[in-house]
């Protein structure tokens, strides 16, 4: 089995995560410009072996689409076009951003470092592909 890599997409910043090779434990990883990310994609799928890509579907609390749905649509299209081997997963990512803040400040990470969106969309990457290990074990 090969491992998995969550994808919190972000129109500055997306955030990664990705799981060991027996897919028990989804570990933050990095957050990487936006501009960057397909480029970097390429390379990192092929080194760490991924299997399944598991991107966040952004909604409102009412189910509907927020405005980055489509962009992240549109990018779920061009992992599909590039990656045709590799399993791509949508995971509804409600609440996910709230619940990396309060899992960092549990964790005991000083109030600077919260502060830094980048540290937030790595563990919110890390949250989607937790949901996701979760619902297909």
């Amino acid at each position: 089995m090969g491992k998995a890599l969550g994808i919190d997409y972000g129109e500055k910043r997306t955030g990664l995560a990705i799981t060991d090779s027996l897919r028990i434990i989804a570990s933050p990883l990095e957050t990487v410009p936006t501009a960057i990310l397909k480029d970097h994609l390429k390379k990192l799928v092929e080194k760490e072996k991924i299997t399944t890509l598991v991107l966040g579907e952004a909604k409102y609390a009412d189910g509907t689409d927020a405005p980055i749905t489509e962009k992240q649509n549109s990018f779920a299209t061009w992992l599909t076009k590039t990656f045709p081997n590799v399993e791509l997963v949508r995971i509804d990512e409600r609440g996910t951003s709230a619940r990396a803040a309060e899992a960092l400040f549990l964790g005991g990470m000083k109030k600077s470092d919260r502060q830094k969106k980048e540290n937030l969309d790595k563990v919110s990457a890390a949250l989607i592909l937790q949901m996701y290990l979760e619902q297909f074990p």
